[in-house]
């Protein structure tokens, strides 16, 4: 009997013919067994795990591990609680790094003590459902998935089991991004090379909480129990909740993003399944891959940028004065009233030829009034 697994796989190598496919398969797999590995600890958001920003030799096989955790997780001040899909216990999943031509190699791991089948899909590669045909696993299996880097960007990727519950999994924190940089590291649009000081990574996530009769949000026992309300409030299209980094003060007051005046700062910015506009106050994007992808030459000087729902931006920011700075959705609503805000904390010496307060609030005088 052909179960689900069995017919996506099916469906990703239908297209082969038998004996090109063996012949290839050996070619490749010679080719590959000869490249050297490197195995990458990752971290969660918002810091990105150490890389180097232009590959110092060739293409390597890239080894990543990713734990999948089914668990209950807090996404306000007020104590909302959701039962959250995480890949390695965070939301979002951490960002990997690798450059244009690595191999990627995850490991995706279902422990016994979780519920449900996952998978994983990822933009950044081709074929198989981005991964997503190969990659079911349910409680108690692990699979390792190759594919390779062949175009540089930032993507998305995310848990893709099917039908209704891939928006589910997706609204329920399972989602992340991965970075491929050029081997010769970013560049402007004259093909200068640009290098950055600090790398932070923010996902946007949006929420759906069921509330009850008296317009409290819900909590469940288990994920499945959640499933009907949540869904209902899904086909809304219209979030309780627009977070970075699953919490909606995940990165303000003490948690703020740490920088100095002259730091060159790269923001990885992702979003899973909505529309986003990233804008920050008091600064712009010097340079902004809006659609993520290095190929295309940077935009410059942005004040405000889009970011497609199911896609990843890059942006080059130097920072020039001191202060705090709000990184926002620039739909403000759902920025100051559902969520989408982080801090940039940064210090260093003010520059009055930027900007000067003349005049102190005071009364207005006589002359004034005139």
């Amino acid at each position: 009997m052909i179960n689900r697994r069995n017919a996506l796989l099916l469906t990703a190598i239908s297209a082969m013919t038998v004996p090109s496919l063996v012949n290839s398969e050996k070619a490749w797999a010679e080719e590959v067994s000869k490249l050297p590995r490197k195995k990458v600890d990752l971290v969660p958001a918002p810091n990105v795990h150490p890389h180097d920003q232009v590959a110092k030799d060739g293409p390597k096989v890239v080894e990543f591990r990713m734990v999948i955790q089914e668990k209950q997780i807090t996404i306000d001040d007020d104590g909302t609680k959701v039962h959250a899909f995480t890949y390695d216990g965070d939301v979002p999943g951490p960002l990997m790094v690798v450059h244009q031509g690595d191999y990627v190699e995850l490991t995706l791991v279902n422990p016994e003590t979780n519920t449900l089948e996952h998978n994983i899909d990822f933009h950044a590669s081709t074929g198989a459902l981005g991964g997503g045909a190969l990659t079911i696993v349910n409680p108690g299996e692990e699979v390792v998935l190759r594919f390779k880097a062949d175009r540089a960007g930032a993507f998305v990727y995310h848990c893709a089991p099917g039908n209704v519950m891939t928006p589910w999994h997706v609204v329920s924190g399972m989602n992340g991004a991965i970075l491929v940089l050029p081997r010769d590291g970013l560049k402007d649009g004259a093909g200068k090379s640009l290098q950055y000081d600090k790398i932070y990574y923010i996902a946007e996530q949006d929420f759906y909480i069921p509330k009850d009769e008296d317009g409290k949000y819900k909590t469940y026992d288990t994920p499945l129990e959640s499933f009907p309300d949540m869904e209902a409030v899904m086909r809304t299209l219209t979030p309780t909740h627009v977070v970075f980094n699953g919490h909606a003060s995940s990165m303000t007051g003490a948690k703020a993003l740490p920088a100095k005046v002259g730091d060159r700062v790269l923001i990885i910015h992702a979003q899973a399944n909505r529309d986003s506009r990233p804008h920050l106050i008091g600064g712009h994007g010097d340079y902004v891959w809006e659609t993520g992808k290095f190929a295309n030459p940077p935009l410059l000087d942005m004040e405000t940028w889009f970011v497609r729902g199911g896609s990843a931006s890059a942006a080059l920011y130097t920072f020039k004065q001191p202060g705090i700075y709000a990184y926002v959705t620039h739909n403000l609503i759902e920025a100051a009233m559902l969520g989408g805000t982080a801090h940039f904390k940064v210090e260093g010496e003010w520059n009055n030829d930027l900007m000067k307060q003349v005049a102190a609030p005071r009364p207005i005088t006589k002359t004034d009034k005139k």
